[in-house]
Order: structure tokens, then sequence, then C-alpha cells
């Protein structure tokens, strides 16, 4: 049996991608239950309304980022527009990521690491909500790739500054 056997093993046209959660953490919540503070009760039906804004950075230690999702939740009352709760919520991942080209670096990173990290941070959320005297918010599924791209569209549409 020869060493290349039948010479395509022997070529490695790409390397495999690499992608490790090194760790996950809160890294700033806060959740005013302001329909207690008010004094309101009974039953009120909520509209809620999610924004979810993305960042991502390399870490000092090569291969690493770090991703952070942030996601600002209110609930006001469909009658009154009154609010019932405010949750902020910026949940990071650090990452180790190898073998990702560098022009699909930017998207992997605001694409499918905060896709690995949703269901952790979907759970806080549910969490969150129902220990502050509300019926537990089960986000839907975020769709990052439309979310990726909505954000490209609108740094596009944005004027150019001219430095001068």
């Amino acid at each position: 049996m020869s060493e290349n056997g039948n010479g395509a093993a022997a070529e490695q046209p790409q390397k495999q991608l690499k992608m490790q959660v090194l760790a996950q953490y809160v890294r700033d919540l806060s959740f005013e239950n302001i329909l207690s503070q008010k004094g309101v009760s009974g039953d009120v039906q909520p509209d809620v309304q999610v924004q979810v804004k993305l960042d991502a950075k390399k870490r000092n230690v090569e291969n690493q980022y770090e991703v952070v999702t942030k996601l600002n939740i209110s609930s006001k009352s469909k009658e009154t527009q009154d609010t019932l709760f405010l949750l902020e919520l910026e949940y990071a991942g650090v990452f180790n990521i190898e073998n990702v080209p560098e022009d699909q670096l930017h998207p992997f990173l605001l694409i499918e690491c905060p896709r690995m990290l949703f269901p952790f941070l979907r759970r806080i959320v549910s969490d969150v909500t129902r220990d502050g005297g509300f019926p537990p918010l089960n986000l839907e599924n975020i769709d990052f790739l439309q979310l990726y791209r909505a954000e490209l569209a609108r740094r596009a549409e944005q004027p150019v500054e001219n430095p001068n």
C-alpha cells in the first residue's frame, strides 16, 4: 500500500472550519416591572416589541472573538399603551474560530455565533419575565441572516461623510 493511496487524499484544498464556544455570559441585564410599580392589576393584553442589535469584536488571543446579542424588549398594554415592563439584556459569547475565510468572517460572527447562543438567551428572557411576575416570554426564533442583510442595507443607504 502506498503512502499517497490514490493521490487525492494527499491534497487538502480547504482546512475544515473549527468553531468552539469558550464562554457565554450575561454582560448586562435590566428588568423593570413598571406595572407593579404603578400598582396596576387585572387582566392586561400585552403588546411586546423586541429590538435586536449585534456586535462582534476580535479579542487579544488569536482566533478568539466576542459576540454580543443586545435585546431591548418592551411590553405595553394593547388597550392603554401603558408600559408593563422593560427588559434590556446583553448576552455575550466568546468563540474560537479557525479556518473561516477573511471575507466570510464578518457574516459568520454576526449570523452563526448568535444562532448558537440564541437558545440560552431565550431561556434567560423566559425566566426573567416569569420571575418578574409576568407569563414567561418565549421569544420567537430570530432570523439572524435577515437581520444581517437588513443592517448591510441600512449601512449602504447612509450617506458617506466627507472627512474634510
